[in-house]
């Protein structure tokens, strides 16, 4: 009787190499009828239905195979096909999704299956470009903008698949209930303007730095106390510094070269942790540097740039948002979000940088983190009461 099980999978098998559907779905089902039947034998039963035109006995073998094996990459490609066919391809694409989303974990995947997963990337791209062309068509019709709010023109990329949402993720720490936003404008700040009035002073002593070529150290450097953390700029001068404060402590020379900088930034209330703020310097990159994707190590905390010397071709992504790098104008941003900038251009493009406080933080929580993240600076084995 095995033997004729067996023989009949094969029969079944052949039948359907040879477009013979319904032969096929009759020994898959008699197989099936005989308590025989294996995952694999009901893919093939599916597939032999969806060939005769019967959806929903090709559903009900996968819905066999799906309770048992709710990761079975064909099973949930079948399953977007079989969705698409029925005229619902945004549905069908949570099916294609699923099974991308577990290939990776599936290990070595033999090649047909790699070429339903590539179409399957392919389908999800159709039905992304479909969808906009839908909610565009969507808006004209009603006489309404996609523009009418930076943030409603993010949420309809968001809805047709052209980006992803951003949150902060800090590589450090995290304090939440703080809004998530990427780009903060330069109005909302009373220092802002005064501060700004002061760029034409705070070049000059720039230009005299970059002139002199002294003091610049690359932007990311090694901690010899910690692992090195892989970086395509990691001791590169192409992105370099010049530190007024470094670890909350003050550069002196650096101060003393660049006294109108340095008194500018003493001026605001920025943040003061021993061992860890104020960090502010000039953050030089060079022509036709890009600063990868990365996350900051707090969203306690906000980056200011002050931009100085901005060449054409100048750019800062925050999160979904992308902007130009205009001279003088202070861009303010919350570095935990994934952020990247270029320098696209073939002169040297240079910001003033440093942080101030979220504004959102109560002067009690301020107090309360200052405590906290000094209590972490100088936490060791000897003085923990072990």
């Amino acid at each position: 009787m095995k033997e004729d099980l067996q023989r009949m999978g094969e029969m079944g098998v052949a039948a359907l190499g040879a477009g013979d559907a319904a032969q096929a779905r009759r020994l898959f089902e008699q197989i099936e009828e005989e308590g025989r039947g294996s995952h694999q034998l009901r893919l093939l039963l599916a597939q032999a239905c969806t060939m005769m035109g019967d959806a929903p006995a090709a559903h009900r073998a996968l819905d066999q195979v799906l309770r048992d094996e709710p990761t079975n990459l064909y099973a949930l490609l079948m399953r977007g096909d079989l969705v698409t066919k029925a005229g619902d391809p945004r549905a069908a694409v949570s099916w294609y999704q699923a099974a991308l989303m577990q290939a990776p974990r599936a290990g070595q995947l033999p090649p047909d299956l790699l070429d339903a997963l590539r179409d399957a990337e392919r389908k999800i791209e159709s039905v992304g470009r479909d969808f906009a062309d839908h909610m565009e068509r969507k808006f004209a019709e009603a006489g309404v903008s996609a523009g009418i709010h930076p943030r409603f023109a993010e949420a309809l990329d968001l809805l047709t698949g052209k980006a992803e949402v951003q949150l902060q993720q800090p590589t450090n720490f995290y304090y939440p209930q703080l809004p998530q936003r990427a780009f903060f404008e330069r109005e909302e700040f009373a220092w802002v303007a005064d501060f700004e009035a002061r760029a034409p002073l705070i070049r000059a002593e720039l230009e005299a730095v970059l002139a002199a070529d002294q003091g610049l150290q690359p932007y990311v450097a090694a901690d010899p106390d910690r692992p090195a953390k892989p970086h395509p700029l990691l001791g590169d001068p192409r992105w370099s510094a010049f530190h007024f404060f470094r670890h909350g402590m003050p550069v002196a020379e650096n101060a003393a070269r660049c006294p109108q900088t340095f008194a500018a930034l003493n001026a605001l209330a920025l943040p003061r942790i021993d061992g860890r703020s104020p960090m502010a310097m000039f953050s030089v990159l060079k022509p036709r540097t890009h600063i990868p994707p990365h996350n900051g190590m707090l969203n306690t905390r906000l980056i200011c740039h002050l931009p100085l010397i901005v060449p054409d071709g100048c750019r800062l992504r925050v999160g979904n948002t992308i902007r130009a790098v205009e001279a003088g104008k202070m861009m303010i941003f919350d570095d935990s979000i994934r952020h990247e900038a270029w320098n696209d251009s073939a002169e040297t493009r240079t910001v003033l940088i440093f942080e101030i406080w979220r504004p959102e933080l109560t002067e009690a929580e301020r107090a309360g983190l200052t405590t906290l993240f000094g209590a972490i600076d100088v936490y060791s084995g000897d003085g923990n009461g072990a």
